[in-house]
């Protein structure tokens, strides 16, 4: 996740809560640098400060959402209505006024992810003119017509790689970002379920065309 806020002392109190939930937490005290995290990294929620010495929360908020989906919670002092609906309006998912309590932050970011995932789950894919076609809402996958079934694991995993495809998810990555606190076991048990996954899903699993090995970094979707 991406915590950005110019005041040291509140980007230190976010990042120390969210690594001490089990995320990995990149930092940035201006809009610049948040823009270049953003670009470069795959980020399972932004908490977005409002006031920035150089590019607004506002503008960054809109060139976030023009790219991705990615779940963004604003920060501000700004409590008035309007500036809440205006935040809303340019693509936040969530608004929290400061000073705000850690356990009510965590709160609202838990529940901004869980409408993102459950938000893809209710969705269908189909990919490569029909060979691989995923329906998350009614858990019916099929492959180059043949049905298969997944584990609840396997569909977040999947999940999470088809959210953001392309981009190269470390194992500690994917942990964060589809599995979360609920996964209690170490990084490289991803390898296990990515094996299977390839099993069920792929013609030539050690040739695989969908979940795909980027050598010394982690796995990536490349479904078309």
């Amino acid at each position: 996740m991406l915590a950005v806020d110019d005041e040291p002392m509140i980007l230190e109190v976010v990042a120390s809560l969210f690594e001490s939930k089990g995320f990995k937490v990149f930092k940035a005290e201006n809009g610049k640098r948040a823009l270049d995290i953003f670009e470069r990294e795959s980020l399972s929620l932004v908490i977005l400060d409002l006031m920035l010495p150089d590019v607004s929360g506002e503008e960054l908020c809109r060139r976030m959402r023009a790219k991705s989906r990615l779940p963004i919670i604003m920060l501000t002092a700004k409590a008035e209505e309007e500036n809440l609906l205006k935040g809303l309006e340019i693509g936040a998912d969530d608004y929290i006024t400061k000073p705000f309590s850690l356990k009510e932050l965590y709160a609202r970011s838990q529940a901004v992810l869980r409408r993102v995932s459950e938000d893809l789950l209710s969705s269908r894919y189909s990919f490569n003119g029909g060979d691989l076609v995923l329906d998350f809402e009614h858990s019916s996958f099929q492959s180059g017509g043949r049905a298969v079934s997944l584990t609840p694991n396997e569909i977040k995993l999947l999940g999470a790689l088809i959210r953001y495809p392309g981009k190269v998810f470390t194992r500690a990555e994917l942990i964060e970002a589809a599995l979360n606190e609920e996964f209690d076991g170490y990084d490289r048990a991803i390898d296990s379920h990515i094996k299977n996954l390839r099993q069920k899903l792929e013609e030539e699993p050690k040739n695989p065309r969908y979940i795909l090995t980027v050598h010394g970094i982690g796995y990536k979707f490349g479904g078309e």
